[in-house]
């Protein structure tokens, strides 16, 4: 099975208020930028990415935990990270039942990291295929 089959098959499983978050967390993610892929890593778990790991779910007892894998570095200006903020790297949301999703912020925030691995990427290039993508950019 593909990894959005294994993610639609792992959502219907969760029967609670905890499907329907992360149901609606996995649309948010997928709406913010129309090039993220879905993956199936680490024995079960729902992984999203582009240009690198952007975000993975899981839903825990009381809570559904999103956390990015680069959390801490880059801007959080609507200030959703709850969790997981004493961390180098990763930051976390961890929503509980009744909680409000804010679309607009999350998918905010999903940008903000497709963005960091984009840079985080280009960075990364060897000097030789950096100087190759700048010469054939038109000024």
């Amino acid at each position: 099975m593909n990894p959005s089959g294994r993610i639609d098959q792992l959502i219907a499983g969760i029967t609670d208020w905890r499907g329907k978050t992360f149901a609606r967390l996995r649309r948010c993610i997928l709406e913010a930028d129309p090039e993220i892929i879905e993956e199936w890593k680490w024995m079960g778990s729902p992984v999203w990415s582009r240009a690198g790991i952007i975000a993975l779910a899981n839903a825990h007892k009381g809570k559904v935990k999103l956390t990015f894998a680069y959390g801490a570095n880059f801007p959080d200006p609507d200030k959703l990270f709850n969790a997981g903020l004493e961390g180098n790297a990763r930051r976390a949301i961890d929503f509980f039942e009744g909680d409000k999703i804010n679309e607009r912020a999350l998918k905010k925030l999903v940008r903000a990291a497709v963005d960091y691995n984009r840079i985080r990427l280009k960075k990364k290039a060897p000097a030789g295929a950096r100087a190759k993508a700048h010469k054939g950019k038109k000024k």
